[in-house]
């Protein structure tokens, strides 16, 4: 039978303060800069414009987001740093496996822990006391420094493919931007157009130069845009299913609480991985998919072409959405959603097809890659997260 221990423990709430203006923004968190469901942390947009205090927090602490917890916001430090009041820093104590710790509140029954004892309902937060009750599988310190390997494995390698991804995006996005944003693609001598005075014109309808002999057009132009489906008017039946991809699972992926619909629904509106999807509803955001097949919700497009490749119109809108957005924010109001007036109303330079595909043999490696790292990334997670409580509860043993 296993063993347990509370978690006040093994860890105490970090006790320390710091002043703001001693913590660059690099080391600042909030709950706004850790990440949903478990993804960690990037760099907070702002720090508090008054100097504050703030609770000091340290390389091996484990910060928790105590807003809306069902958020499942958590992040192992890696730096010393400071962090806003509704950010929870547990100091693990020094006769126990910091990581080990970490990864015992990585699991979704910490969270479901938290929100037991939540406190208030429009903006939930963790009661202190009561999250200190969450129980611990006792083990001896080598054991948990082993399952902390184990585990961190998976993730170094997680967060691998992350950063070769955001390399290979970014080496996909200037290629892109170089050829059809500043007009630098080569010439009939191979040479950047633009930098080697390739002739432009004057454009009226974009107030700019574009390049001589290109077109403008819009985005309806470039790709069709294939609306999901109102998946509540197709419940499965038996265990034959697809699962719904909403806007939560293009953030986050599937999961145990995904909707479901019959698989028989039309070919149109099923997604496979590389797909592109753009969300026009609430949340503007466009992506390449790469959670594995499922069915469409209504308020996301699936954007194909038959004229254009893949790399091209996905880029494309990916520019234009930020269009959008300053077009919200010009007017002080949150763009709703898209319509197909908005995309017919969009105004975009049209390269030759030729070049498009010219371009496309270049980029389609890299975006092909990408979408097997995340696939890859995806895989990884989930057998963490199934290999995670078998280690904790001695399912599986570990030498130590």
């Amino acid at each position: 039978m296993n063993e347990y221990l509370t978690l006040d423990q093994v860890a105490t709430y970090s006790e320390e303060r710091i002043n703001s203006k001693e913590v660059p923004l690099a080391k600042y968190v909030t709950v706004d800069n850790l990440l949903q469901n478990k993804r960690g942390i990037v760099l907070a947009e702002n720090k508090p414009p008054q100097d504050c205090s703030l609770v000091r927090y340290k390389k091996e602490n484990i910060l928790i987001g105590n807003i809306r917890p069902y958020l499942k916001k958590i992040w192992f430090s890696d730096r010393d740093g400071g962090a806003s009041a509704d950010v929870l820093v547990f100091v693990v104590k020094p006769e126990y496996c910091p990581q080990y710790v970490y990864y015992s509140m990585f699991r979704d029954d910490f969270f479901t822990h938290m929100m037991r004892g939540k406190k208030g309902t429009k903006m939930p937060r963790g009661d202190k006391d009561q999250i200190l009750d969450y129980l611990i599988p006792k083990n001896t310190l080598p054991v948990q420094q082993k399952i902390a390997e184990v585990l961190s494995k998976f993730d170094e390698k997680i967060e691998l493919n992350h950063r070769i991804n955001a390399e290979l995006e970014s080496m996909a996005k200037t290629l892109y931007d170089c050829w059809f944003v500043q007009f630098d693609f080569p010439d009939k001598n191979g040479k950047p157009y633009k930098s080697s005075a390739g002739k432009m014109v004057w454009n009226a309808e974009l107030k700019r130069e574009i390049p001589e002999g290109w077109e403008v057009g819009s985005l309806i132009d470039i790709a069709d845009y294939i609306n999901g489906l109102p998946c509540q008017k197709y419940r499965p039946v038996g265990t034959n299913f697809l699962r719904v991809i909403k806007i939560k699972e293009m953030h986050d992926g599937f999961n145990s609480e995904t909707e479901k619909v019959r698989p028989d629904i039309p070919q149109k509106v099923i997604i496979e991985n590389g797909d592109v999807l753009f969300s026009w509803s609430a949340s503007l955001e466009v992506q390449i998919w790469t959670g594995g097949k499922g069915a469409l919700n209504q308020h996301i497009f699936k954007v194909t072409s038959e004229k254009y490749p893949k790399s091209f119109f996905y880029y494309q809108l990916l520019n234009y959405i930020q269009h959008f957005k300053m077009m919200a924010e010009n007017r002080k109001t949150t763009m709703g959603h898209i319509t197909q007036d908005h995309l017919k109303q969009s105004r975009i330079v049209l390269p030759p097809r030729e070049l498009t595909e010219m371009l496309d043999i270049k980029i389609s490696p890299l975006l092909n890659k990408m979408v097997h790292n995340q696939i890859e990334r995806l895989e990884l997670s989930q057998l963490r997260d199934w290999l995670l409580p078998m280690l904790m509860n001695g399912q599986v043993k570990v030498k130590g």
